[in-house]
């Protein structure tokens, strides 16, 4: 601790890092109204940026709370809901796009454990009900979903409907919640993330329970 204190560069950050700290509480920071406000002064061209930006760093494990939160600040609960919403289904599709672009069947063949296999077979026959479900949960990482459906035999569009479907009641739950702040909105929504969380882990025991069908073993002929 003493050799620490005579750092004269652990001295400059502690420095450094106080006078920030004395910074962010004496300088006035902008009111979230505020911060709508100026958004809607950009223009058109902003939400449609901000769109942009949305879906590519959704892509990346990322936290898209964060950015979700910020479309509610930005622009309100219908416009941001809209954003929000396209933006995370562009960056599904995305994401599973570029992992099976970059040789999704090399990697795949490696996962021989007879539980991946059960699996991949369930999201290749069922699979919209594990994302759906996945998705109304809010602890589940929404990029870790997308690469581990990327790497399954899930097909596309079942994929897609699902996570629109099951993004949609904690998008616009989260959105509508960050645009109370600007008191745009009376904040009485966190029920929606508890039924959401509700849904989600009911879904995920359905899939679990059931059971696929298993195709009749063809008859073995018998020779004379």
């Amino acid at each position: 601790m003493t050799k620490l204190i005579r750092d004269p560069r652990a001295l400059a950050l502690l420095f450094g890092l106080g006078a920030v700290f004395v910074a962010a509480m004496l300088v006035p920071l902008p009111q979230p109204r505020q911060i709508q406000d100026w958004a809607a002064t950009v223009g058109p061209v902003f939400p449609a940026l901000f769109f942009l930006v949305y879906a590519l760093l959704a892509v990346l494990p990322v936290p898209r709370t964060v950015l979700t939160v910020s479309c509610g600040v930005l622009f309100g609960s219908l416009l941001g809901s809209a954003v929000a919403l396209t933006a995370t289904t562009v960056a599904a599709a995305l994401a599973l796009l570029l992992v099976r672009a970059l040789d999704r069947d090399k990697v795949a063949s490696r996962l021989t454990h007879p539980a991946i296999r059960s699996i991949d077979e369930r999201l290749a026959r069922r699979g919209w009900l594990a994302v759906g479900s996945l998705r109304m949960i809010a602890p589940a990482p929404f990029s870790i979903v997308n690469y581990c459906c990327g790497l399954s035999s899930i097909r596309f569009w079942p994929y897609l409907i699902a996570t629109v479907l099951g993004s949609l009641p904690g998008t616009v739950a989260t959105v509508v919640l960050a645009d109370a702040l600007t008191g745009g909105t009376h904040p009485a929504m966190f029920a929606v993330t508890a039924v959401c969380l509700a849904l989600g882990v009911i879904g995920l025991i359905v899939d679990m329970r059931w059971r696929t069908e298993e195709p009749a073993p063809e008859p073995v002929a018998v020779q004379q």
